[in-house]
């Protein structure tokens, strides 16, 4: 699903704005916490405010800042995964990296 030819690549050339991905970046993470506080006090509304959170940030990002329409409503499971390993990739200081192996344009903030 998120391989060489598949969803992956789509992805992140829609999130070649630096500010998108930091709002994707806080998003999920904000939203991971919120999940993670949902399970240990078994608060549904931590679980709600995980979802609005995580996808609130990132709709944001697409809407106002890329100008493009979120790939969640095409493939909503790619889409989450996917910014899942983002997130990942971002932390661990590899995601310029997965931008060059595409040969996607990585834009920095400035």
């Amino acid at each position: 699903m998120i391989g060489p030819d598949g969803f992956w690549p789509r992805y992140l050339a829609e999130h070649t704005n630096p500010l998108n991905r930091a709002l994707h970046l806080t998003g999920t993470g904000l939203a991971i916490l919120l999940l993670t506080a949902a399970a240990v006090t078994l608060n549904g509304w931590l679980l709600l405010a995980a979802v609005v959170t995580g996808y609130g940030f990132a709709w944001a990002g697409h809407f106002l800042v890329e100008r493009n329409r979120p790939k969640t409503f095409d493939a909503p499971l790619a889409s989450l995964a996917s910014d899942v390993r983002m997130l990942g990739l971002a932390l661990t200081g590899r995601l310029e990296g997965e931008f060059r192996q595409y040969g996607i344009p990585y834009r920095r903030v400035r």
